[in-house]
């Protein structure tokens, strides 16, 4: 026991050493100034049907990372309200009856990036990429920013349990924060926690309407999850149970990666040791 003591305190001291000339090298680099942190930061989408939960775990995930989240209509409705070069481009396309390109809505998610101070801590992205070209288009305009996806997180429920959820959904306009009439009501009738402003139901929140989105979302998002799983950065939730069961889950997530991040270093120097021992 003596001797293995002793090469547990010795391969510490290994890594203390080579970690503090890591750092040395670091403030080095960066003249002098240690690279600081303040926070974590997260890059990730959520994939899910009309009434699978993003509205209501995309909160929460933006809360703890002090990120923005950004849900493609509503950030498209902004930029509009705005009169935003992208804005003023894209209304002209949607009063003509015409679709906004996929490089107009890259374009306005950049300009988020860029200009909007929550980013800092990272984004969720809701309701787009849509389709394949979409999330390739997604990827190269992050590359140019040097930057990647973490996670694609899918939200799957069956369509059945849908009805019951979109028919009761309740939504506040300006945050996009959801609740439901039965399975989670606001503390005060149609009325914001947060805010103590109004919510609404959406138009198309019926099942007729249902029934067409979720045919649309199918067909379309079957390739983009086969994008993502090919990327490997896809994972999947069981979006049927309570909300605080799938946001457990996507903790779990959140924390395997720091798992990985915690032991990439000292587990490979201490493999590359053993291994030459």
């Amino acid at each position: 026991m003596g001797y293995l003591d002793d090469e547990v305190k010795h391969l510490r001291s290994v890594i203390e050493g080579l970690d503090g000339r890591l750092k040395a090298l670091e403030t080095k680099a960066t003249g002098g100034a240690a690279p600081k942190k303040t926070t974590e930061e997260i890059r990730m989408i959520l994939i899910g049907p009309p009434g699978a939960g993003k509205g209501t775990q995309a909160p929460k995930i933006k809360e703890k990372f002090s990120c923005c989240h950004l849900a493609t209509g509503d950030m498209l409705r902004s930029q509009v309200a705005k009169k935003t070069p992208l804005g003023r481009e894209a209304k002209k396309i949607m009063d003509a009856g015409g679709l906004v390109s996929d490089d107009i809505v890259i374009g306005m998610i950049k300009e988020e990036l860029e200009n909007n101070a929550e980013c800092k801590g990272g984004f969720i992205l809701d309701g787009f990429p849509r389709t394949v070209p979409q999330a390739e288009g997604l990827d190269a305009m992050l590359r140019s920013r040097n930057q990647t996806l973490q996670h694609a997180v899918e939200l799957q429920i069956d369509d059945a349990l849908l009805v019951a959820r979109i028919t009761g959904r309740l939504v506040h306009p300006a945050s996009g924060r959801s609740y439901h009439t039965i399975f989670n009501p606001p503390k005060k009738d149609m009325t914001d926690d947060v805010t103590g402003e109004p919510l609404i139901q959406r138009s198309d929140d019926n099942a007729e309407a249902l029934k067409k989105r979720l045919a649309t979302y199918h067909s379309q998002t079957a390739p983009v999850v086969g994008y993502y799983k090919n990327t490997g950065i896809w994972k999947a939730i069981d979006a049927s149970q309570e909300p605080g069961q799938v946001w457990k889950s996507l903790l779990a997530i959140f924390d395997g990666d720091k798992a990985k991040a915690s032991s990439s270093i000292g587990g490979g120097i201490l493999s590359k040791i053993a291994h030459r021992s």
